[in-house]
């Protein structure tokens, strides 16, 4: 009698495996859902940045500027001229490798330009490690691209994200959205 009894309050084996079956399948969707978690974070920091560039960009294209760099005599006048920052002469880091994988960490040289020109025309620089690598191309009087490019997890396969942006009669704007390409590569 005790026996039954004690066979009535067991799980089978049957129900035991049935148990471990839906642990491994929920195990395995959390797994999925973290990955894509951290991959979203992950390409905040491109986003945010390109963002950031491209109100920059239109900030310094609303700027006007004198044609003139002379200095004027009372009563004289100079023309102006709105104009996005011109191009950076340089990716920051030099080239995707510094990114593969790994994070960056950039030097505030490497933020290089002027008043008119590249990242600090644009008054952008990161401080921090940097996952992407950055860029900034200009046609000074018409258009303009920001541009992120990572290689998150180093399997040789680039992300790319970008905005764009151009003045029609005077008016600078840029692309509500931002394009991306192997966004979760």
């Amino acid at each position: 009698m005790n026996l039954n009894r004690l066979r009535q309050r067991a799980f089978s084996l049957v129900e035991l495996m049935i148990v471990v079956a839906i642990i491994g399948v929920l195990s395995t969707l959390a797994i999925q859902g973290v990955r894509r978690y951290l991959a979203n974070a992950k390409t905040a920091e491109a986003k945010n940045a390109l963002g950031s560039m491209a109100k920059s960009a239109v900030q310094a294209y609303d700027q006007e500027r004198a044609l003139s760099t002379g200095v004027m005599s009372a009563g004289a006048t100079a023309a102006t001229s709105k104009q996005f920052c011109a191009s950076a002469a340089a990716t920051v880091p030099a080239g995707i490798a510094s990114v593969k994988g790994v994070k960056y960490q950039p030097t505030t040289t490497e933020w290089g330009g002027d008043s008119n020109t590249g990242w600090r025309c644009l008054k952008f620089s990161v401080d921090n490690p940097i996952a992407y690598m950055y860029d900034y191309k200009a046609t000074v009087a018409t258009d303009f691209t920001a541009a992120a490019y990572g290689d998150l997890n180093g399997d040789g396969v680039t992300s790319a994200f970008s905005i764009a942006g151009a003045a029609t009669s005077g008016v600078a704007r840029y692309a509500p959205t931002i394009a991306e390409t192997s966004a979760d590569e």
